[in-house]
């Protein structure tokens, strides 16, 4: 009777824990190159396609409650694919937003800290593990990242993603004809492009990552950056016209 409760006890005990790495457990194979991440334009980018990765930047976090780097700086309209290697003996997660999100969010965790939370810009990596997302940052500006585990966040688990916005010299001004995300293509009316001696017309365009068209839509005004590849032209960054 006494071993028949004590299996049952140890049952239970398995089952809450495993019930609180289902909700910040190792997600390696769930984040691996984003290939079923939802997309949806946030402040600060949108899920990006591994195809699309210009470069990785390797985080660490450990039980010191710190980021190693805990700035990285990235230029609008990269996608990069952000590895995170936990090096403590804690759980710890890396969550991208603005502060004003990230301490929303982590108001609730303290509140409700075995709430399951998945998101393609967040990564939870169990102690001694790696985990990865793969990010277009889309939009200039400031950012910042930050582990919300209870605790974590009001320990000054955090950090910042500065994106560069393209110089004005780089940009050409332009309208939106056409947007085709499933080709990755778009249809621009647009000015002199200089650095490609093109002169003003209408052209089909490929994106670079099918990121950049989330949102777009005919008539937008806008203003992009291309290059030259073996393929074809290429947006390599496109945002709302001022």
């Amino acid at each position: 009777m006494i071993r028949t409760t004590l299996q049952w006890a140890a049952a239970v005990c398995l089952a809450v824990v495993a019930s609180t790495a289902l909700a910040h457990g190792d997600d390696a194979k769930k984040k691996a190159g984003n290939a079923t991440a939802r997309k949806e334009q946030k402040a600060w980018g949108i899920a990006g396609d591994a195809k699309a990765v210009t470069r990785t930047i390797e985080i660490g976090m450990d039980d010191s409650m710190r980021f190693t780097p805990d700035l990285i700086e990235v230029r609008e309209g990269e996608t990069v694919r952000l590895t995170h290697r936990n090096k403590g003996k804690l759980q710890h997660e890396f969550v991208l937003g603005t502060k004003k999100e990230l301490d929303e969010h982590a108001a609730l965790m303290v509140k409700f800290p075995n709430m399951e939370h998945d998101e393609p810009y967040m990564a939870h990596v169990a102690p001694g593990q790696r985990g990865e997302i793969v990010w277009a940052f889309n939009r200039a500006g400031e950012f910042d990242f930050a582990c919300l585990i209870a605790g974590h966040y009001q320990a000054g688990m955090v950090g910042k993603v500065r994106v560069l916005a393209a110089a004005a010299s780089d940009m050409t001004e332009g309208e939106v004809r056409k947007v085709d995300q499933a080709a990755k293509k778009i249809t621009l009316k647009h000015g002199e492009i200089k650095s490609l001696e093109m002169p003003p017309m209408t052209m089909v365009f490929q994106v670079k990552d099918a990121a950049l068209l989330e949102g777009l839509k005919p008539g937008d005004k806008v203003r992009f950056a291309a290059e030259k590849s073996p393929t074809g032209y290429v947006v390599t960054q496109i945002r709302p016209a001022p």
